[in-house]
């Protein structure tokens, strides 16, 4: 139902990751039921089938950039939108069953990302240990904890999950690095807009037709729209089709996004919206429209060719 707050949530699992620490800075998730999923499309699936209200996914990293598989499901299956982003700083810490000095380190479980973020200090400081690819962050404490590893590189809530011991903290290259995550539900009536909004698109482009890329930016470029990120990912037609996410600055709510929204619709092969909602991190001063590309604006040339359409002349 519109306006109800979700109740029911499932993340990225299994327990003790990231994307359950990105959840729980959710008020509505501390009150709520929170399910751990193996995978991103298993998380959506939940979803679309009705087992859960809201889905928190990985969306992109600092580091490593866009998560492939959510934007993939995103543009593909039922539509889902985003209805809130959550940015949570990367801090990896070295766990494990019991103290032990560094030195005597020979096995290292680590999630693929986790471990190159963290390659230098591990190769500093436990030159002796071979790291392991292991599925996830939580898989790696698991491991740890079980014995299978020495150590393991994961999230806090991992270590203190699983009960590890904290041999280091703050162990990645790369002291600055975030991953944002999207809460997305059912498609609903968008969050009201806040005037600090990114709305987000995954646009098909006609590919018969030259400069169909360009086409799609001038229509946002000449309506003031901020263009904050855009993504390309293959459609798996054939060699050559992609399809591109869009995040723009602005809610669908505001005249000039929706006038580009409708531009986009005519030129483009496809538009799926994949929701408007609050910026995560919100700037104390947002950047005013320049002149002419304010809402107010564009309601007064509405109304200006409105009454040149009635044979009005003022």
């Amino acid at each position: 139902m519109p306006g109800v707050p979700p109740t029911r949530f499932v993340f990225l699992g299994p327990e003790g990751t990231f994307s359950e620490q990105a959840l729980k800075t959710i008020p509505a998730a501390e009150r709520g039921v929170l399910t751990s999923a193996r995978s991103v499309p298993e998380c959506l699936d939940a979803l679309r089938s009705g087992d859960a209200d809201a889905a928190l996914v990985p969306l992109e990293n600092s580091i490593g950039g866009q998560v492939g598989v959510t934007l993939d499901e995103l543009a593909n299956g039922e539509p889902l939108v985003i209805t809130r982003e959550v940015v949570l700083p990367v801090q990896f810490v070295l766990g494990a069953r019991e103290p032990r000095p560094l030195e005597e380190i020979r096995s290292i479980a680590a999630h693929p990302q986790a471990g190159t973020q963290c390659r230098e200090w591990l190769r500093t400081h436990t030159p002796g240990a071979t790291v392991a690819d292991v599925l996830s962050n939580a898989t790696a404490a698991i491991g740890a904890a079980e014995g299978e590893f020495d150590a393991a590189v994961c999230a806090r809530i991992g270590a203190e999950r699983y009960r590890l011991h904290l041999l280091a903290e703050d162990i990645a290259d790369n002291p600055d690095a975030m991953t944002r995550f999207a809460l997305v539900s059912r498609p609903g009536p968008p969050p009201p807009p806040t005037g600090d909004d990114l709305t987000t698109l995954a646009v098909y482009i006609a590919h018969d037709r030259v400069g169909a890329l360009l086409q799609v930016l001038t229509e946002l470029s000449v309506r003031g729209i901020n263009l904050t990120r855009i993504e390309s990912r293959p459609t798996g037609e054939r060699l050559g089709r992609y399809v591109f996410f869009l995040d723009c600055g602005g809610h669908v709510a505001d005249l000039q996004m929706g006038e580009a929204l409708q531009a986009l619709r005519r030129i483009c092969a496809d538009v799926r919206f994949l929701g408007s909602y609050p910026r995560a991190a919100h700037s104390d001063a947002p950047t005013r429209p320049a002149a002419g590309l304010s809402d107010a604006d564009f309601a007064d040339a509405a109304a200006w060719l409105s009454r040149v359409r009635r044979g009005e002349t003022s």
